[in-house]
C-alpha cells in the first residue's frame, strides 16, 4: 500500500472513529428533552457521557488535522466550499462545551434547564453540520478545475448535504439511546431500549441510502458487500435489543456505521472531493497530497503517538465501564459526573 492510500485510509478511520464515539454523545444530548423528563434523569444521562465527551472530540481535531497535513489540496477545496457547515459545527461544539462546564456553576431549576437545553441544541447543530459537510463532500460539490467553489455561499448545500445531516442525526439519536440502555439501570434503561427498538430500523435508512448512493455511483463489488454488512448489522442490532442484550446491540449498531463509512470512503477512493460540474475536475489523493517524504515523517510520528492516545482513551472507557443509577454509588469515580 502506498503512503497516499495509507493516509486516505487513516483519514477515513479517524472520521469513522469520531462518528462512532462522539455519535452517542450527540445522541444522549439530543435525547435529554425526550427521556430526561425529571432532573434526576437528566443528571443520570449527562453522567454517562461526562467523562467521555471531551476526549471523543479529539477524534474530530485529529481527523481535520490529518486532512490538512496529508492532503492540503483536499483541505483547501473542502473548507472554503463548506464554510457555513463548518462554522455551525464550531459554534455547536463551543456552546456545548461551555454549557457542560457552566451547568454546575449554579444550582437552580431554571439554570439547570437553560444549560441542558444549550447542550442539546449545540449537539444537534454540530451533528447536523458534520453530516451536511460529509454528505456534500462524498456526493459532490460544485468545484471548478482549480478546486474553487462555483456559486454563492449556499451552492454546496443541496439535497446531498441534507441527506448527510439527517443520516448523522438519526444514527446519533439511536446510538445514544442504545448507549443509555447499556450504561444505565432502572426506568431510564427501559425507556432508552424501547426508543432504540422502535426507531433503529427507520434511523438507519438515511445512512444506508447515503452509502448506497455513493456505492452506485463509484463503487465496486467490495463496497457492495460492505453495504450489505451494514444493512445486516441493523437487523442484528434490532434483534439483540429485543432480547435485552444491549452490549451486543451497541456493537452491532456501531458495526453498521463502520461498514457504511467503509462503503462511502471505499467507493469514493481515490477521489476526495468529486465535482458536480465535470468529473475531470474531481480532486484525487494524488492531486491533494503532500510529498512522500512528508508522508513518511507523518507515518513515523503517528506510529509513535497514536498508540499512546488510543491506550489512554481505552483506559478511560475501562475505568467508567459500569452501569450508573439515578444516585451516585459509593466509590464511583468523581469524573462520572457531567
Amino acid at each position: 500500500m502506498d503512503l497516499q492510500t495509507l493516509w486516505f485510509a487513516a483519514v477515513a478511520l479517524l472520521w469513522t472513529g469520531f462518528l462512532l464515539l462522539e455519535g452517542f454523545d450527540f445522541g444522549v444530548a439530543a435525547l435529554l428533552p425526550v427521556l430526561g423528563r425529571r432532573t434526576a434523569e437528566r443528571h443520570l444521562m449527562l453522567r454517562t457521557i461526562g467523562p467521555l465527551w471531551d476526549g471523543n472530540e479529539v477524534w474530530l481535531i485529529t481527523a481535520v488535522g490529518a486532512v490538512f497535513a496529508a492532503f492540503p489540496g483536499w483541505y483547501a477545496t473542502w473548507l472554503p466550499a463548506l464554510y457555513l457547515p463548518f462554522v455551525l459545527v464550531l459554534f455547536g461544539l463551543i456552546v456545548r462545551a461551555v454549557a457542560f462546564e457552566w451547568r454546575h456553576s449554579h444550582h437552580t431549576d431554571a439554570w439547570d434547564t437553560t444549560w441542558t437545553r444549550v447542550i442539546t441544541a449545540g449537539s444537534l447543530v454540530a451533528a447536523a453540520g458534520i453530516g451536511a459537510a460529509l454528505g456534500a463532500t462524498t456526493l459532490g460539490l460544485p468545484i471548478d478545475a482549480d478546486g474553487d467553489r462555483v456559486g454563492g455561499a449556499f451552492s454546496g448545500l443541496g439535497w446531498s448535504a441534507l441527506l448527510g445531516a439527517v443520516a448523522v442525526l438519526a444514527f446519533s439519536v439511536v446510538h445514544g439511546a442504545v448507549f443509555l440502555s447499556l450504561k444505565t439501570d432502572g426506568p431510564l434503561r427501559a425507556a432508552a431500549r424501547r426508543l432504540a427498538l422502535r426507531w433503529s430500523p427507520v434511523a438507519a435508512l438515511p445512512l444506508l441510502a447515503w452509502a448506497g448512493l455513493v456505492h452506485l455511483r463509484y463503487g465496486t463489488p467490495a463496497t457492495g458487500a460492505l453495504w450489505l454488512v451494514a444493512a445486516l448489522a441493523v437487523l442484528v442490532a434490532w434483534a439483540r435489543l429485543r432480547v435485552g442484550r444491549e452490549g451486543q446491540a451497541f456493537a452491532a449498531w456501531g458495526a453498521m456505521l463502520v461498514a457504511a463509512a467503509a462503503t462511502l470512503f471505499g467507493a469514493a477512493y481515490p477521489v476526495v472531493v468529486p465535482s458536480t460540474i465535470d468529473p475531470t475536475f474531481d480532486v484525487t489523493i494524488a492531486d491533494a497530497s503532500v510529498s512522500d517524504y512528508t508522508l513518511t515523517v507523518m507515518t513515523w510520528a503517528a506510529g509513535i503517538g497514536l498508540p499512546v492516545v488510543l491506550g489512554y482513551q481505552a483506559w478511560t472507557y475501562w475505568v467508567f465501564r459500569k452501569r450508573l443509577t439515578a444516585e451516585p454509588q459509593h466509590g464511583e469515580p468523581a469524573g462520572a459526573h457531567a
